[in-house]
């Protein structure tokens, strides 16, 4: 083994990370970019754990959520390349609970962010 490559645990699905979901209450994730050009990441259930941080893979534009016990999920969902633009100049990004049946902001943290290629 190259002692150079991480040993990282697979990745699992966002789905089981939540609280709330099921075939009638599904989890929603949105990536975007403000009008300042922070990366926001808004969902619409509450996480089980905390998010230690993200990585985004700048090779094929993936982002992960990374809880503090090492397990990684993935978002999901492929981002735009204007969204993959931010991310290159991002340290952190602004994540926000939204209320399901209002569509209102609750809360909101900045949660780390690291850059990476997979090769």
């Amino acid at each position: 083994m190259d002692k150079n490559v991480i040993d990282r645990p697979p990745v699992g699905t966002l789905i089981d990370f939540v609280t709330d979901v099921d075939e009638n209450n599904t989890l929603e994730i949105e990536v975007a970019v403000n009008e300042t050009g922070k990366v926001v990441v808004f969902h619409n259930r509450r996480f089980k754990k905390e998010i230690a941080w993200f990585e985004f893979d700048l090779g094929n534009n993936h982002l992960d959520f990374v809880l503090d016990n090492g397990d990684i999920r993935n978002a999901g969902l492929p981002l735009t390349p204007n969204v993959a633009k931010h991310m290159q100049n991002s340290y952190q990004i602004l994540t926000v609970f939204m209320d399901n049946n209002t569509g209102e902001a609750i809360e909101g943290s900045y949660i780390p962010l690291i850059i990476h290629r997979a090769d």
